[in-house]
C-alpha cells in the first residue's frame, strides 16, 4: 500500500508513474487527499473537544471546592455536551479512516523507473538467455501424452477425484516431483535461506498483507466457514510471519524459502494453452522471501535472479530471462523479472519464475518495520520474493526436452535425488 506521505508529496509523480501500470489515479488519489484534509481537520477538532473536556474536569473539584456549587452543576452539564460531541467526532473519524483505507488499497504499487511501458506480455524485454534449445526425435510427443506413455501423471483421474486442474502423480512422476522440490529446497538452503514449513490457509488479514485482497479476491478458494484462503503461493504466509513486527536493523536481511501446494482458481483459463501441466488449480512450488533493508533492496532482488538463473542452468533447460513492462506487472509489484524455460514439444515459452521487488508496499500494509540502533522511530522494510521454482512447467520442459525414442533422460543435478537417471518402458 502507497503511504500518504509518498501521495501527498509526489502527487502528479505517483499519477504518472500508475499510468504506466495502465491504471488512472487520478480520480481516487484526489478523493484520498479530500479525505485525508477531512480527518486531518476532524482530529484537529477532536483533539480540542477533548482538551477542553480535561481542562473543565479538572475545574469542577475546585468550584465545588470554592463552594461554587451552580458555576460546578454547569460545568458538569458542559462536559457532558463535550462528551457527545468527542463521541460523534470519534465515530466520524474512524469512518473516514476506513473509506480513506479502502482507497488505498485499491491503488497498485508503484512501478519502478526502469519498468519498460507496454500493454502485454508482448512488451516485455528479454535481458538475457541460456542453455541450448534442443533438435528432438520426429516421433516426439508434448507432455501430457510422455506423461501418459510412461504412466507419470494421470489427468483424467484427478478430474474424476476432484476436477480440471488437479492431477495425480503417479510412480517415476510422483518420485520426480519430489526429487525436484527437495532439490530446490537444498539449493537454497545452501544459499542461506532458512527452510519454514508454513500453514497452507491463511487468514483475511495475511491476505491483505501481501496484497492479494482485494485484488485477486474470487482467484482464491475462499473457506467461508472459516473465513480462511487456501494460499496462491507461499509468499503469503511466510512474508506475513513477520506482519506486525519491529526488527532490529542487525536482523536484516531475512532470508526464508518454503515448499507448499499452490491454490488457484484460475477462473476462465482454458483451451490449449492451459492443457497438461500448462496451468493446474493446485500445482508445488519452492519459494524465496527476503525481508530487506531498502538501501539494499535492488542489490537483493538481482541476487535472487542470478539465484534462480543457477537453478534453471543445473537442470539443463534452455531459458530466457524478461523484464515485465507496466502493463503485464502484478498489483504489487515494483519491478518483476520473469524466468521462461523453452518447450521444445509445443514450441513455446512457459513461464516457470518470478522474482520481485515489492519495495515498502507490502510492509506498508502488514506494518513491517525494523529500527535503526539509537532511533526512535521505525520504518518500513523492503520485501521480495521469487519462485525458486514453480513445478509443473519445469517438469513439462524436462520431459519435452529430454525425450528420446529410448526414453527420458534426467539431468545429472537431479540423478541422486531420482535415484534413476532414465525414465523408459
Amino acid at each position: 500500500m502507497l503511504t500518504l506521505k509518498q501521495i501527498r508529496e509526489n502527487t502528479d509523480e505517483v499519477i504518472r508513474r500508475l499510468a504506466v501500470k495502465h491504471f488512472d489515479g487520478t480520480v481516487i488519489i484526489n478523493k484520498i487527499i479530500e479525505l485525508d484534509d477531512n480527518r486531518k481537520a476532524i482530529q484537529l477538532q477532536l483533539d480540542s473537544t477533548q482538551a477542553e473536556q480535561n481542562k473543565i474536569a479538572k475545574e469542577i473539584g475546585k468550584l465545588f471546592a470554592e463552594g461554587k456549587k451552580e458555576e460546578a452543576n454547569e460545568a458538569k452539564v458542559k462536559t457532558v455536551e463535550l462528551k457527545e460531541t468527542s463521541k460523534k467526532l470519534s465515530e466520524e473519524l474512524k469512518g473516514v479512516e476506513e473509506e480513506l483505507r479502502n482507497l488505498l488499497l485499491q491503488i497498485p504499487n508503484l512501478p519502478h523507473k526502469s519498468v519498460p511501458e507496454g500493454v502485454g506480455a508482448q512488451d516485455n524485454v528479454v535481458i538475457r538467455t541460456g542453455g541450448v534449445e534442443p533438435e528432438l526425435h520426429e516421433e516426439a510427443l508434448p507432455h501430457w501424452d510422455l506423461a501418459s506413455k510412461y504412466n507419470l501423471i494421470d489427468f483424467e483421474l484427478g478430474v474424476k477425484i476432484t476436477g480440471s486442474g488437479f492431477p495425480v502423480y503417479r510412480g517415476k512422476g510422483a518420485r520426480l516431483q519430489r526429487s525436484l522440490i527437495n532439490f530446490f529446497l537444498d539449493y537454497n538452503t545452501n544459499a542461506g535461506y532458512e527452510e519454514v514449513e508454513p500453514p497452507h490457509m491463511v487468514n483475511e488479514d495475511s491476505a491483505y498483507g501481501t496484497g492479494q485482497l482485494p485484488d485477486k479476491d474470487g482467484q482464491m478458494y475462499h473457506i467461508t466457514a472459516d473465513g480462511f484462503y487456501m494460499i496462491p503461493t507461499a509468499e503469503v504466509p511466510v512474508t506475513n510471519m513477520y506482519r506486525d513486527v519491529i526488527l532490529h536493523e542487525a536482523m536484516l536481511p531475512i532470508k526464508l524459502t518454503a515448499y507448499t501446494p499452490c491454490f488457484r482458481r484460475e477462473a476462465g483459463s482454458y483451451g490449449k494453452d492451459v492443457r497438461g501441466l500448462n496451468r493446474l488449480h493446485q500445482f508445488d512450488k519452492v519459494e524465496i522471501v527476503q525481508i530487506q533493508h531498502p538501501d539494499k533492496s535492488y542489490e537483493a532482488l538481482e541476487e535472487m535472479v542470478q539465484h534462480v538463473e543457477g537453478l534453471l542452468q543445473k537442470l539443463e533447460l534452455p531459458y530466457r530471462i524478461v523484464k515485465l513492462c507496466g502493463g503485464d506487472m502484478s498489483f504489487t509489484s515494483a519491478l518483476t523479472y520473469d524466468f521462461e524455460v523453452f518447450s521444445a514439444a509445443q514450441h513455446k515459452w512457459l513461464e516457470v519464475s518470478s522474482v520481485s521487488n515489492f519495495e515498502s508496499y507490502q510492509a506498508n500494509r502488514m506494518m513491517l518495520r525494523f529500527k535503526k540502533e539509537g532511533d526512535k522511530k521505525a520504518q518500513l522494510a523492503h520485501t521480495l520474493n521469487g519462485s525458486s521454482l514453480a513445478l509443473p512447467r519445469i517438469v513439462a520442459a524436462l520431459l519435452e526436452n529430454n525425450q528420446t525414442p529410448e526414453g527420458i533422460k534426467i539431468p545429472k543435478a537431479l540423478q541422486s535425488y531420482c535415484g534413476f537417471d532414465k525414465i523408459s518402458l
